[in-house]
């Protein structure tokens, strides 16, 4: 049997055991409110594209059609039916188990003063969300530089501003994002379910640009609270998972696509069928109990997922990059 790393709840910043008064530094406090985080963050991805279960399997197919012509019909000539309307299929895998575990020891529980599987659960699956945003958002991005996945559509697009440097400013990134809502309508993507996503420091940009905001001008926002709700019909989303680094290779136990480089993404604007997400197993957490925690006296702790993520139409995905 291997030894087991324990998460020590006395020690503070999982400093190296050293004696009674380190090791249990953080029980000797009573701590007057709720455990504070390092920081909390929020699945926005979830409700933003196309998902589907599947109650076993490796994978899943998602068919797409291309458009069909209309045309005048002359008095007294048959109907045949002549024409063809492509066809394709999308197939999206399903990724390895994705976890997120840690062990408790029953001696650190008994001495804590408060409810440490609750808040310990709540990270665990804080970890699993990140990683959905992240891969979501990655795919969107690679969606936007995709080509038609059936003869006779339409690929993604890419928008390109900025001064150079990789330096947008709030006036360019909500131009960009006008410029993608005409890319998508003359795609004939659908207005509703459109979202550009942005990190914060793009999403202050567009909250200090006088257009955006300015009621006069039909604006959607509020300078006081630091919001700005829509540019161009579209709802704008703020999120820190948004891609902006250079991911070279495949992650290990990942069978979809999601690496690429993103360095000069500045906003990801799609629509709900852009990209899909096939869920096999959907998060869950576990603990331990019986002769495991006998054995190692402690409590095992795990989040885990199966899902994979992917490209379903290009069309409807538009990458905002600034200039290098």
């Amino acid at each position: 049997m291997t030894n087991v790393t324990p998460s020590r709840l006395g020690i503070v910043n999982g400093a190296s055991p050293s004696n009674f008064a380190a090791d249990n530094a953080l029980f000797l406090k009573v701590f007057a409110g709720e455990v504070l985080t390092a920081f909390d963050e929020n699945n926005v991805m979830k409700d933003l594209h196309t998902m589907r279960t599947i109650s076993s399997g490796k994978s899943a197919q998602f068919p797409v059609t291309a458009k069909a012509n209309a045309a005048y019909h002359t008095p007294g000539t048959p109907l045949l039916g002549t024409q063809t309307i492509n066809h394709n299929e999308v197939v999206i895998n399903i990724d390895d188990l994705l976890i997120a575990d840690t062990f408790i020891a029953n001696i650190d529980e008994a001495r804590n003063h408060y409810d440490v599987r609750s808040e310990y659960s709540r990270l665990l699956g804080m970890a699993l969300a990140k990683q959905f945003d992240v891969q979501t958002m990655q795919v969107g991005v690679l969606a936007a530089r995709g080509s038609a996945t059936v003869t006779g559509g339409n690929g993604g697009s890419t928008i390109t501003t900025g001064a150079g440097s990789g330096a947008i400013t709030g006036a360019q990134l909500a131009a960009a994002i006008f410029g993608a809502a005409e890319a998508m309508d003359e795609k004939d993507v659908p207005d509703n379910d459109r979202v550009a996503i942005v990190k914060p420091e793009e999403y202050y940009k567009l909250v200090q640009t006088t257009d955006v905001i300015n009621r006069d001008w039909g604006g959607s926002g509020v300078y006081a609270d630091g919001t700005v709700l829509r540019v161009a019909g579209i709802q704008i989303v703020k999120s820190n998972n948004l891609p902006t680094t250079n991911i070279a290779s495949a992650s290990s136990g990942t069978n979809n696509t999601y690496h690429g480089n993103f360095t000069n993404v500045k906003a990801l604007v799609m629509q709900k069928s852009a990209i899909g997400t096939v869920k096999l197993m959907d998060l869950a957490v576990e603990q331990t109990s019986g002769d495991f925690n006998i054995q190692y006296q402690g409590t095992l702790m795990a989040a885990k997922y199966s899902m994979g993520h992917g490209i379903l139409r290009p069309d409807c995905a538009v990458e905002i990059k600034a200039t290098a």
